[in-house]
């Protein structure tokens, strides 16, 4: 979220009330930025119409970098770099390899999802977060739209909004 936002919050009390008003308020025309609720609503998500996460090909990626730089590093030192002959075994004794290929296949893809959640949700330690209501955190569900996205006035879209099942509609502004 930029700054110098001006945003639109209705407070919902109810998980039912959200679920039914998404669709009333999307069949209005008003584009919804982003609800917040309390505990996971299962569904939302359908209905807010997100699409599948990437999230599982992108960790693929880094098990299978973590897995090909472990198996590069340990035959380029067993082979080529210093070879050595231990308890009998050939340079290139693969099974022994497979501890050390698990753990650095682990350790790449945890540090890079990390890394891929912080960027992608524009998580930066000196960012100061975005509350569009304190209460989304206890009891009440916030549905916030962007006025510079919509292109309804902003009295139609409180009064959509309160249609939809909103107990109360808000102006927010982040500077």
């Amino acid at each position: 979220m930029d700054t110098g936002k001006n945003y639109l919050v209705g407070i919902f009390t109810d998980e039912d009330d959200v679920m039914s008003g998404v669709p009333k308020i999307k069949e209005a025309g008003v584009k919804i930025e982003e609800v917040y609720t309390p505990y996971p609503v299962h569904g939302l998500e359908h209905v807010l119409g997100y699409s599948k996460s990437k999230l599982p090909m992108i960790a693929f990626f880094f098990g299978l970098t973590g897995t090909t730089l472990a198996l590069v590093m340990q035959i380029g030192m067993m082979y080529w770099d210093w070879p050595m002959i231990i308890g009998g075994k050939d340079f290139l004794a693969l099974p022994d390899f497979i501890p050390v290929t698990f753990e650095l296949t682990v350790l790449l893809t945890a540090f890079g999802m990390v890394g891929t959640f912080f960027v992608t949700r524009n998580l930066k330690p000196w960012a100061k977060p975005k509350i569009f209501d304190i209460r989304s955190t206890d009891d009440k569900f916030a549905m916030a739209i962007d006025l510079a996205d919509n292109k309804k006035s902003v009295e139609e879209i409180r009064t959509i909004l309160s249609e939809a099942g909103a107990s109360e509609v808000n102006e927010k502004s982040f500077e």
